[in-house]
């Protein structure tokens, strides 16, 4: 079933295996009708990441990213919308020869064509596929039979691997199998059988419950994996699934001489997290996708919330980290007095005119109070437009996505976007994807990332006015990084602060739990030297 962790183990299978010196590549197969992630709420599907070619997709790409700690492209995603996109259009064209085209068996052979091409492409050592969703749904049965017919095609290079949830009900204190057992059976109708079962639970599986499994499901013993809920972290799941021989069950399956997984990295990091309980610092998240529960919170700015974890455990301390509604501040000003209880701020990216004001004035107070600040993407662009109106002195300044009308458009949309808008163009239009930063040296960005050129991950439709530049720059902005390309502002800081510097880009989209993004790394050491 949907958010039981199939996209971690997923990754962490593919942890395990990159260890064992094998090359991977993992496909994420959505089956929703949207042709990627980019027009959805994040309250409905939580985080949209953004890869290097600019590919909007599920949140379970950046765990593959972070796991395998390698990129991944367009190819690395299949949803329905983009299977029947390519169908019909290839109908169109005549490609069938005039054939009637049908669901079956023309929508699975699309879908293995794309799993074909990312062979063909890459040709990992393994190919690993997620299949979103539950078993049983009419939604995925398209993706099911394309694995039924891999299985045919391949018999012997396809292992089937099911994540199944075992619950443990309060009243009762039992974990129960039966939910597994018809999981199973389900998977059964659909013409396939699982060669093993991953347990996620919030305890172990016990062997009994492994030996019920085994019988009503057809699975070998050492093929049901228990999967409890890590107790430190998720990056504590490659250690948990080896403890129970998972790729010697694999390699045995396909009869590979069995290689030891080395994942000392992994336990280095996780014992590094064990040691930051000791040592707190607070940081403040001041944005507006809270209002539905902290269920959603983690969802919809989950590569921040690792960003800075990753870069909080290399200097050995933990970050407790507090949502602030920005709409707090909009109705009381006086409540910006409370961030000085943080280490440090962050406004995150985000779209639309809710919540604008009051992290503008959250902005005001960290800069005025020497709070280390991190703004990203609109975090940035506000930034702007606070020190536009209480340091130059423009009070109307403001983003034409705010105030079309502005007097003074601190942040203005790009002519090709204007194009996009006016035609309601808005799936895979922005700025997307990587481009380059050329950073000033004597910079604080220069310190952090110790290179002039750097690449960084884009999502946005709006910009820096550069009719502004100068008079910034009198008033002590620094404008440290500039794409070459088009002359766009990427990084702004103020040399007059502990730390306060914001980005055009999401450097948290390329941030790793074994290699740390360098500006989070730089905020989080600016946070130590903090003194609340």
């Amino acid at each position: 079933m949907s958010g039981i962790g199939k996209g971690v183990v997923t990754a962490s299978l593919g942890a395990i295996l990159k260890s064992c010196g094998f090359s991977v590549q993992i496909i994420k197969c959505d089956p929703y009708i949207n042709l990627d992630a980019g027009t959805m709420n994040p309250f409905e599907h939580g985080e949209v990441f953004v890869t290097d070619d600019g590919t909007e997709c599920d949140q379970d790409i950046g765990n593959y990213e972070r796991f395998l700690n390698q990129n991944c492209s367009t190819h690395n995603l299949i949803t329905t919308g983009r299977v029947y996109y390519t169908v019909i259009n290839k109908e169109r064209q005549m490609h069938y020869g005039g054939k009637c085209v049908e669901v079956i068996p023309h929508i699975p052979y699309e879908i293995l064509r794309r799993i074909y091409l990312v062979r063909r492409l890459y040709k990992p050592d393994f190919l690993l596929i997620e299949i979103g969703g539950t078993v049983g749904e009419y939604q995925n049965s398209i993706f099911l039979e394309a694995v039924r017919l891999l299985k045919i095609r391949h018999s012997h290079d396809v292992f089937l691997i099911m994540v199944s949830y075992l619950p443990i009900p309060k009243n009762l204190g039992e974990m129960k199998t039966k939910p597994t057992q018809y999981s199973v059976r389900t998977l059964n109708e659909a013409g396939l059988t699982a060669d093993m079962i991953i347990g996620r639970s919030e305890k172990s599986l016990d062997l009994p419950r492994k030996r019920k499994i085994s019988v009503f499901c057809n699975v070998p013993i050492p093929n049901i994996i228990s999967c409890p809920d890590a107790s430190t972290s998720i990056y504590e799941v490659p250690i948990i699934l080896e403890k129970e021989n998972v790729t010697q069950q694999i390699f045995r399956y396909f009869q590979i001489r069995k290689k030891k997984a080395d994942l000392t990295p992994w336990q280095q990091f996780i014992n590094k997290k064990i040691k930051s309980f000791s040592r707190e610092i607070k940081i403040g998240i001041v944005g507006k996708y809270f209002e539905i529960g902290d269920f959603a919170l983690e969802d919809s700015y989950i590569s921040v919330i690792e960003a800075l974890k990753h870069a909080a455990f290399e200097w050995k301390c933990f970050p407790k980290i507090n949502w602030i509604n920005s709409e707090i501040f909009e109705k009381n000003p006086a409540e910006t007095k409370n961030l000085k209880n943080y280490h440090g701020v962050i406004v995150p990216g985000g779209f639309g005119a809710r919540g604008v004001e009051g992290k503008i004035k959250a902005i005001k107070f960290v800069r005025e109070n020497n709070i280390p600040y991190l703004g990203l993407c609109y975090g940035m662009q506000l930034a702007c437009v606070e020190f536009a109106r209480n340091v130059l002195n423009f009070q109307d300044a403001n983003t034409t996505e705010v105030n079309p009308n502005t007097k003074h458009p601190i942040i203005d949309i790009l002519p090709d976007q204007k194009i996009n808008l006016r035609m309601k163009n808005y799936g895979a239009s922005m700025r997307l994807g990587v481009y380059d930063c050329l950073i000033k040296e004597n910079s604080l960005a220069f310190q952090l990332y110790k290179q002039k050129l750097i690449k960084e991950r884009h999502r946005h439709r709006y910009e820096f006015n550069n009719y502004y530049l100068k008079e910034f720059e009198d008033k002590g902005m620094v404008f440290s990084g500039i794409n070459p390309q088009r002359n766009l502002i990427e990084i702004i800081e103020l040399k007059k602060h502990p730390f306060f510097i914001g980005v055009q880009f999401h450097p948290e989209l390329r941030s790793r739990p074994l290699n740390p993004h360098p500006l989070f790394i730089g905020f989080i050491k600016s946070t130590l030297n903090f003194n609340q």
